[in-house]
């Protein structure tokens, strides 16, 4: 199986392989980092991603930064999985070389991000179904959705948290399936992140992802996302010493993490990873700022 890239100008996209992984280390190495867990909330919590109403605030809910040792996953001997841990990375080079032209995204980037899907879940049919291009600000700590809250210029995600919840899930296997008669077919469905670099090697703020084992239902919190046309559901997460975080270093364009936002088979599979940006200790001041894309992909496995 190939990512089929031939309509675009860039030359054709390799079968994408495992990435190599180095052998067992007697003692994991990692960073300790600062995480942004969900604090004491008696309210549902919300987060506006525009100006909200007058006299409402941006959210409702405090966060806390949590120390937290996170894991060099490239040293992790056995390999992770998507449906044990719920994360893999993947050596899948990509075709698109201008992640400016929102045209080529759609045309050539799904594609590829569709077929990588299918080949690493081992799912029948995929689609993609949005992405997000982000950009780290200079002189701006990771913790936040966006600019002041707002969303207006995506950076990275400091804040612990799932893309989809039990509801916010299902929903949106509707959202996407709009034939009732496909829709009834499916029985099994899951949603997966693909994560990029789209600058070179991530040397400032990289994504750290949470082992799915470690993570209780009770450690997840379902919040609201407004946004202007829409109100989405998504999870935040309370802290957890058991919680086991891991990263990949120096992620690079060729390189792709996949990780599992929700599944709908209930036992023996990893059904949610929350994740979070981080900054790294002692990043040199002229360090390039990290710029990077996700898409969000159904698949359907029967």
């Amino acid at each position: 199986m190939r990512i089929q890239a031939s309509r675009n100008p860039a030359s054709r996209v390799p079968v994408p392989q495992p990435a190599p992984f180095a052998p067992s280390l007697p003692r994991l190495p990692g960073v300790v980092a600062s995480l942004g867990y969900l604090g004491a909330t008696p309210e549902r919590p919300f987060n506006y991603m525009y100006q909200p109403p007058a006299g409402t605030p941006w959210q409702n809910c405090e966060y806390a930064l949590q120390r937290m040792h996170v894991a060099d996953a490239r040293a992790i001997a056995a390999r992770p999985s998507i449906d044990r841990e719920g994360y893999e990375l993947w050596d899948a080079p990509t075709g698109v070389a201008d992640f400016t032209d929102e045209a080529a995204i759609r045309r050539y980037y799904y594609a590829e991000a569709a077929e990588l899907a299918r080949w690493v879940t081992g799912a029948r049919q995929a689609w993609v179904f949005d992405h997000l291009v982000r950009r780290r600000e200079a002189g701006r700590p990771a913790l936040g959705f966006g600019r002041q809250g707002d969303g207006s210029n995506p950076a990275a995600v400091g804040r612990v948290h799932n893309d989809y919840s039990e509801a916010s899930g299902r929903r949106r296997l509707e959202l996407v399936l709009t034939d009732p008669a496909e829709l009834a077919r499916v029985e099994r469905f899951a949603i997966v992140n693909i994560w990029r670099s789209i600058r070179g090697p991530v040397l400032d703020t990289p994504l750290a992802v949470c082992d799915a084992r470690s993570v209780s239902s009770r450690d997840l919190v379902a919040a609201e996302i407004r946004y202007p046309e829409r109100t989405g559901e998504i999870y935040l997460v309370r802290h957890a010493a058991r919680h086991q975080w891991a990263y990949f270093p120096g992620m690079d364009r060729h390189e792709a993490l996949i990780f599992k936002q929700y599944d709908s088979q209930i036992n023996g599979t990893a059904r949610f990873t929350p994740h979070s940006a981080f900054d790294l200790p002692d990043v040199p001041a002229d360090t390039p700022l990290r710029e990077s894309i996700e898409v969000r992909c159904l698949v359907v496995f029967e």
